[in-house]
């Protein structure tokens, strides 16, 4: 998530528990079955037969439907246009997913994502309405060069275009050091969060505590700033 996606994820509402994933391929499949399993109640829909059945077989959905989305009416009989979040995961049919993405917005559902396969396809999702766009592919991509890269990088949360939280693999350099040691601020500029130990994150360490080999911190700072680290 970045700063243009905060307006979005701010409108979302708390009490919201339904959502309705159009699209039933891995990404919609994934998307199902991590909000159900987080006790929401999740709608599955799908234009193959197949797939909606194996959603139900799997008990990664609430309820699946068997329908053709660019058809509005199929979309109104569902019960698709009383969720409050719809998610569009048909990425890689490029028609059905403008269109579906379309018709979801104008029957008035107030927060519509929608999954996109390119840049052209983001542009053409967000000028129907779309109210924010994933790139599963692009972003799956992205993090698995920077982790043959920087391998010591095990997670990455990117702040803006220069700044990011990352969790990384102690360095060498630092075991057996005190944070005191390791001046991040003034050599570095940067934050520690937090650093591992016994399994678990201790949270705003004390500048006491020493780091070990093998064991993980997480830091904030700017990326320029993150690629000086010995790692």
């Amino acid at each position: 998530m970045n700063l243009s996606s905060l307006g979005f994820f701010r409108s979302l509402r708390q009490g919201n528990h339904q959502f309705a994933v159009i699209g039933l391929g891995r990404f919609g499949r994934a998307v199902c079955s991590t909000l159900y399993h987080l006790g929401y109640d999740v709608l599955a829909t799908d234009i193959d037969e197949k797939r909606v059945a194996q959603v139900l077989t799997d008990q990664i959905a609430a309820h699946a439907v068997q329908l053709d989305s660019t058809q509005p009416t199929a979309l109104r009989e569902a019960g698709v246009f009383e969720f409050d979040t719809v998610i569009v995961a048909i990425g890689n049919y490029l028609e059905e997913s403008i269109v579906t993405t379309l018709n979801v917005k104008e029957s008035g559902v107030p927060h519509v994502v929608a999954k996109a396969s390119s840049e052209v396809h983001c542009k053409l999702l967000q000028r129907v309405g779309a109210d924010h766009v994933v790139f599963p592919e692009y972003e799956a991509g992205c993090a698995l060069a920077r982790s043959l890269t920087k391998p010591a990088i095990l997670d990455r949360f990117d702040l803006d275009p220069d700044n990011s939280i990352v969790e990384i693999i102690v360095p060498d350099e630092f075991h057996g050091k005190t944070i005191a040691d390791l001046k991040l601020r003034s050599r570095f500029g940067l934050n520690l969060i937090a650093v591992s130990h016994n399994g678990k994150f201790v949270i705003n360490p004390e500048p006491n505590d020493r780091l070990e080999k093998g064991c993980a911190m997480v830091v904030i700072g700017s990326n320029r700033d993150i690629n000086r680290l010995p790692i």
